[in-house]
């Protein structure tokens, strides 16, 4: 192709584009590639409204990626912004954030020419060119802020070097490119100035619902925080609703970020407080402080969750999020995750969540349930484990005494697990068989969590069961990991949002503690190793005195997949349906 001219009169200042082809012998076969197709086009940027979803992709806000989603092609187009272009960069996704065995579109420049293509990463981290080129760059246009690069990529390629992308986390990798390199095999990716950055690609269809004209707004910010100089900073601060504050519903909510955090505000959640204190204490400060007063602990009840590239979340027309009135909290507690790996100094923030409400009451008030595991030590994982899964049942007993005849309406789902959490999924069973998926994140980070709006509303009857199983990884520990509150400790949970609300706020399942004891009892029969299983030793104790060999792996397996279960079918009080 010859080499376009730029339509203004002041010369690109990028590398010039061109197109070319390398051909390519594999055995007796010859594959052609497209290796750069594009001119870099000065002029606007393209319309914002074509992509809907963006998120800053590194800490400095110097790449931005844009992207919308067609269901019918089932593909995603990306927009890349790239504010300080030096000699290319790498773009794409992995497993887990890795830069070994990924999935990239790479941009590159030896000093004169630009290319562009689509590659892969071996477990070295060497980078080879696709011999199916499933990136598909659209086009390149510079704008005053920086350069746009258009591309699209579907879901699914059949190129068993490209990653599928599905529904839940997906973890995006980039790397920047400082000097001129003379050919893809000789960029060296550890050398890179790289990260990565964690979003849902495929987000949701969702019809925005109608807002009443009676709608009011309240922000839920901080109160200017200095932004601590550490990479990680839990942030918290109380607010008060004034005193008469009436049942309204909560109809939708957003972020507000303040300009220029937008790379440093990694997730918000707002809690309510429980209603039996009467009142609770004014806090602003860090989470994890000695000075934060113990009884914040009691606000746990989530009103709101965003996290980084999530846009508004809006109730169906038919629900709303009850707050206020009698039997409500007055009080609300702000939760901010900083994530500052530069560690800026003196950066101000006042982000927050801004909640949309109405006192016109919707037909049903939503409700909030947890399914999976019961927060117990008897449900633990061994040291040393890839993909070891646990599972917890909201039995079909539990759900024919707690729900309606005409059943509830699952609109959206948070999952939550600890730091070994890899994978998530609940499904909806019926008589015996799996109906449907609830909700799943085959690529789960506990360092990224927000509840989901679901694609299409999951009908669950008296008679079903939601069955919640998830994956831990658990090679880098050297000890059993137990089930329980605290980080090194392990959870599995889904907290599904769904209508009407009813009087069952947890159903989940542990396995039966006596059962639990005889494993203890078989331990210490088969093993020369004494594993003291006297009642006055807690359950972690016990854990953690067990030799993991794999005769002990496979029984702990066999009894989380085969003995009986105990069952907490509990209402909003605590106290359990009979």
């Amino acid at each position: 192709l010859p080499r376009m001219q730029s339509s203004g009169s002041k010369p690109c200042p990028c590398p010039s584009f061109k197109l070319r082809e390398v051909a390519s012998m594999y055995f007796t076969m010859i594959a052609v590639f497209l290796v750069i197709l594009v001119v870099a086009l000065q002029g606007s940027a393209p319309r914002g409204s074509d992509f809907p979803y963006k998120v800053p992709l590194d800490p400095q806000g110097l790449l931005e990626l844009s992207w919308n989603v067609s269901y019918p092609e089932q593909v995603v187009h990306f927009q890349l912004l790239l504010r300080d272009l030096r000699f290319g960069l790498l773009f794409g996704m992995s497993d887990r954030g890795e830069f070994e065995n990924a999935d990239l579109a790479v941009l590159w420049s030896d000093g004169h020419n630009s290319y562009f293509g689509d590659a892969w990463s071996d477990a070295q981290g060497q980078l080879h060119m696709d011999s199916q080129q499933d990136y598909q760059l659209l086009g390149a246009r510079r704008a005053p802020e920086g350069l746009y690069l258009l591309f699209r990529r579907a879901f699914s390629t059949c190129d068993p070097k490209d990653y599928l992308i599905e529904d839940g986390t997906v973890h995006l990798i980039y790397g920047i490119l400082e000097k001129p390199v003379h050919s893809l095999q000789a960029i060296n990716i550890s050398a890179l100035h790289r990260g990565l950055q964690r979003v849902q690609l495929l987000k949701p269809n969702i019809t925005v619902p109608e807002l009443p004209s009676d709608m009011k707004t309240m922000e839920i910010t901080a109160p200017n925080v200095v932004i601590p100089s550490q990479e990680t900073t839990y942030w918290c601060y109380m607010i008060e609703l004034p005193g008469d504050f009436p049942k309204h519903h909560i109809i939708m909510y957003e972020p507000v970020i303040t300009a220029g955090n937008e790379a440093l505000v990694h997730h918000m959640e707002v809690f309510q407080c429980a209603a039996e204190f009467d009142s609770f204490p004014h806090y602003n400060g860090p989470c994890d402080s000695k000075m934060k007063p113990d009884r914040l602990n009691y606000c746990r009840h989530v009103l709101a969750a965003w996290a980084m590239g999530a846009q508004a979340f809006y109730y169906p027309k038919e629900a709303g999020l009850a707050f206020g009135g009698p039997g409500s909290s007055r009080y609300l507690r702000l939760e901010i995750h900083y994530h500052n790996p530069l560690v800026f100094k003196g950066r101000h923030d006042s982000s927050g969540i801004r909640l949309y409400y109405t006192a016109t009451l919707r037909r049903y008030d939503a409700g909030i349930m947890e399914l999976g595991l019961v927060y117990t030590p008897v449900m633990a994982i061994p040291p040393g484990e890839d993909a070891f899964i646990l599972t917890g049942y909201c039995t079909d007993k539990c759900s024919r005494l707690a729900l309606p005849a005409a059943g509830i309406r699952i609109f959206a789902s948070q999952l939550h697990t600890h730091l070994a959490g890899r994978k998530v999924v609940t499904v909806l069973s019926r008589d015996g068989r799996e109906q449907q998926v609830v909700n799943a994140d085959g690529h789960y980070s506990p360092h990224f969590q927000e509840i989901r709006m679901l694609k299409e509303l999951v009908a669950v009857f008296p008679g079903d069961e939601l069955i919640t199983t998830c994956t831990y990884n658990t090679e880098d520990r050297s000890r059993a990991t137990v089930g329980g509150f605290g980080i090194l400790e392990e959870m599995c949970v889904n907290y599904v949002h769904y209508y009407p609300q009813t009087q069952l706020e947890l159903c989940k399942s542990a396995v039966d503690p006596g059962y639990l004891h005889r494993y203890f009892n078989l331990v210490n029969r088969f093993n020369d190793e004494e594993v003291c299983t006297c009642p006055q030793v807690s359950v972690p104790q016990q854990f953690f005195s067990v030799p993991w060999n794999s005769f002990n792996r496979d029984v702990l397996k066999s009894l989380y997949g085969f003995a009986p279960i105990s069952m907490h079918c509990n209402k909003s009080s605590a106290v359990r349906f009979p």
